[in-house]
C-alpha cells in the first residue's frame, strides 16, 4: 500500500511544479511578456512617464586630477636691487592690476644707478654739441674727414652708454615718467617701487616689511587665473581609450552654478613608476570661480558616440539577473525591453538598445512595475 502511495506522489509532484510555473512565471519567461496595467492604475503605483533624451556623449572613465596654473601665467616678482623693505601693499588673495605698486624699498644701489645715468646723460649732451659743430664744419670743408669720423664715433659711444644706464634704471623698476623726472630735476631718490608685471591674483607673499633683501630676492608670486590646467592621473591600461580633444567634466559639476568643462590637450609618454599612471593635461574653458589652483578633484572624461544612445534617470532602470531593463509604455500597459548601460553621470545613465527614441518610458515607479513583471504583485 505504501509503495502505491509513493508512486502516486512521484507522479503528482511534477504536475504540481508545472502548475506553479504557470502561475508564477520565471523572470526569463516574464521578460518576454508585457505588463498589463490600466491607465488609471499608474498613479496608484507611483509611475511617472517621460521621454527618452538623446545622448551625444558618453562618460568614459573617472580619475583624480589637480588644478594647476600654466607656467606662462605664473610670475615670481623679485627685488631688482638690494635694500630695505619699507612697505608691502598686497596680501595673499588680492587682485592686482598691471603696473600696480606691490612693495616699496629703500635702496642705496638705486642711487648709484641714477648717478651713473645722469653722468652718462651729461657726457651725451657734450658729445651732441661736438657732433653738431663738427658736422657743420665738415660739410663746409673746414675740418678733415678723419676728425669728423672720430667725433661721430665718440658721439655714438656716449649715446650707447646713456641708453645702457637708462635700461638699468628700467630694470631696477623705474618708470619712463620717473626717469624723465630724474633727467630734468637731477634729484636722486633711493625709493624703489616694485610693480606687478601682470593683472592677476597674489598667490604667495614672501617679503616681510622691515627686512633687508638682496638683489633678485622673491617678494610675491602673482598668477593670471583666466586659464587653468587639470593634471589628470590616468590608469595606464585605460590610456589607449583617451584621445586628444576629449571633453572633461568635474565630478558633480551639475550641482554647481557654473559647471567646469575642459578638453584634453596632452597625453604624456611617461608612466609614473610609483602608481603606474599616465599624466594627461586638460585646459579649462573660461574662468571658473568654483575651481582653484592646488585643488584636488575627481573628473569624468567624456567622448562623443556615433551610435544611438539615450540618457535616462537611474531610477528608470530595473536590474534583473545582471541585466538592465526599461519599461516602455504600450496601449495595454508596458513592454519590458532590455538595454545596455554604457555610462553613468550623476543621477542619470547613458543606455543603448533596440530603441527608436520616440518611446515613452516609466521614469519613476520602476520598482512597482518590476514587481508586477515578476509576478510578485498586482496592478491593483
Amino acid at each position: 500500500m505504501k509503495k502505491i502511495q509513493n508512486r502516486y506522489a512521484v507522479r503528482i509532484l511534477p504536475l504540481f511544479l508545472l502548475a506553479l510555473t504557470c502561475v508564477f512565471p520565471s523572470p526569463s519567461f516574464a521578460a518576454e511578456n508585457t505588463i498589463a496595467i490600466a491607465a488609471g492604475q499608474l498613479q496608484n503605483l507611483g509611475v511617472v512617464l517621460g521621454k527618452l533624451e538623446p545622448a551625444r556623449q558618453i562618460p568614459l572613465l573617472t580619475a583624480p586630477a589637480k588644478v594647476v596654473v600654466p607656467p606662462s601665467h605664473d610670475y615670481l616678482v623679485s627685488s631688482s636691487q638690494s635694500g630695505l623693505i619699507i612697505q608691502l601693499n598686497a596680501s595673499i588673495g588680492d587682485k592686482v592690476k598691471k603696473g600696480e605698486v606691490l612693495a616699496e624699498l629703500n635702496s642705496p644701489d638705486l642711487l648709484t644707478l641714477q648717478r651713473e645715468y645722469l653722468k652718462a646723460e651729461s657726457a651725451l649732451q657734450l658729445g651732441s654739441l661736438s657732433f653738431q659743430r663738427d658736422k657743420k664744419l665738415f660739410e663746409e670743408g673746414v675740418i678733415a674727414e678723419r676728425r669728423w669720423q672720430e667725433t661721430r664715433s665718440q658721439y655714438h659711444a656716449f649715446a650707447s652708454e646713456a641708453n645702457e644706464h637708462r635700461q638699468l634704471l628700467e630694470i631696477a623698476g623705474m618708470t619712463d615718467a620717473e626717469i624723465k623726472q630724474l633727467k630734468s630735476s637731477h634729484r636722486l631718490s633711493s625709493r624703489l617701487h616694485v610693480l606687478s608685471p601682470i593683472a592677476g591674483t597674489v598667490m604667495e607673499r614672501t617679503g616681510v616689511a622691515g627686512s633687508r633683501v638682496d638683489m633678485l630676492a622673491p617678494l610675491y608670486r602673482i598668477a593670471d587665473l583666466s586659464t587653468l590646467w587639470l593634471e589628470i592621473n590616468l590608469p595606464q591600461e585605460r590610456v589607449a581609450e583617451v584621445k586628444i580633444g576629449d571633453s572633461v567634466l568635474v565630478e558633480n559639476a551639475e550641482q554647481q552654478s557654473d559647471s567646469a568643462a575642459a578638453k584634453i590637450s596632452l597625453l604624456s609618454q611617461n608612466v609614473n613608476p610609483e602608481n603606474q599612471t599616465v599624466l594627461a593635461r586638460a585646459v579649462i574653458d573660461g574662468k571658473q570661480s568654483s575651481i582653484r589652483p592646488g585643488q584636488r578633484i575627481n573628473i569624468q572624461i567624456i567622448q562623443p558616440t556615433a551610435k544611438a544612445a539615450y540618457q535616462v534617470p537611474n531610477v528608470a532602470i530595473a536590474q534583473q539577473e545582471g541585466k538592465s531593463y526599461l519599461f516602455i509604455r504600450s496601449p495595454t500597459g508596458f513592454n519590458v525591453v532590455p538595454v545596455t548601460v554604457i555610462g553613468k553621470q550623476g543621477e542619470t545613465s547613458i543606455i543603448e538598445g533596440e530603441l527608436t527614441g520616440s518611446e515613452e518610458i516609466a521614469v519613476k515607479g520602476a520598482v512597482a512595475l518590476k514587481a508586477n513583471w515578476l509576478g510578485l504583485g498586482s496592478g491593483e
